[in-house]
């Protein structure tokens, strides 16, 4: 098979945000005001366990690079979620502690991960795992889903405000520091897919690693429905609706 150009490929690549998480039906929701507090608050807890994972992550990426130009640009990723020391601009990290915190969460309570969701937390360690055990080219290339992130936090940005007024206003920063970073990390991982995925074969795996992050992140939103729109929360059923009390203390439901 004949590989396609770089023009078609990067096309390919980007036609994968059809399938963004910003397209799921909870996302739906949220960003039409459809949703209740319990449902918000369950999100922001939940994708705080992706946050605090993603420079985890990048770590796995560069113990796994030996090109130390690569290395430069990338370790800016992790500074972003951690934060530096001595500067007075918040980390991505503690931007969302700040999100839970404007929604009603206690900060230790989100440090402690005490709503993660068996399903969330299934499917964040499965893409930990992966940027640990593939190479940094084809981790890099799963990074790929914020070429379509930059439209996800301006819609949160636009909707929020209106949508949900109880929600302090301080707490949206995170979405503002990303518009721009996201935008500039694009340019740093496609330019590496582009680089390394050049035969057909090669092109197609880029594809399926994309997807495969897609995946991950649709699933997130899937547990959560399943959770807080449904009422299946998981083991429910098992012990009862006082899920919280029993000995098991399921997490991931709010009372």
């Amino acid at each position: 098979m004949q590989a396609w150009t770089r023009e078609q490929f990067e096309h390919k690549l980007r036609d994968k945000g059809r399938f963004y998480h910003i397209h799921h039906p909870f996302h739906i929701a949220m960003h039409n005001g459809e949703c209740s507090k319990d449902e918000i608050k369950g999100w922001v807890a939940n994708r705080f366990y992706y946050q605090a994972s993603i420079p985890i992550k990048d770590a796995a990426i560069l113990a796994n690079c030996r090109d130390m130009e690569t290395r430069r640009l990338w370790v800016q990723r992790i500074l972003d979620h951690d934060g530096s020391v001595g500067e007075k601009t918040l980390g991505g990290i503690e931007a969302w502690l700040s999100l839970g915190d404007a929604v009603g969460l206690d900060r230790q309570d989100l440090l402690d991960e005490k709503f993660v969701l068996p399903g969330v937390r299934f499917a964040v360690d499965a893409y930990v795992n992966f940027a640990k055990k593939a190479n940094w080219q084809q981790a890099a290339c799963s990074s790929l889903t914020e070429m379509f992130a930059p439209e996800i936090h301006q819609s949160r940005l636009d909707s929020w405000p209106k949508n949900y007024p109880w929600i302090k206003s301080d707490g949206l920063s995170y979405f503002q520091l990303r518009l721009s970073q996201a935008r500039r990390d694009v340019n740093h991982g496609l330019q590496i897919t582009l680089d390394h995925f050049t035969g057909r074969k090669a092109q197609e795996e880029a594809l399926n690693i994309l997807q495969f992050k897609l995946d991950i992140l649709w699933s997130m939103l899937d547990s959560m429905t399943l959770a807080y729109q449904q009422s299946r929360a998981p083991y429910q059923q098992v012990v009862g609706q006082d899920v919280i009390n029993n000995p098991i203390h399921h997490r991931g439901v709010f009372k």
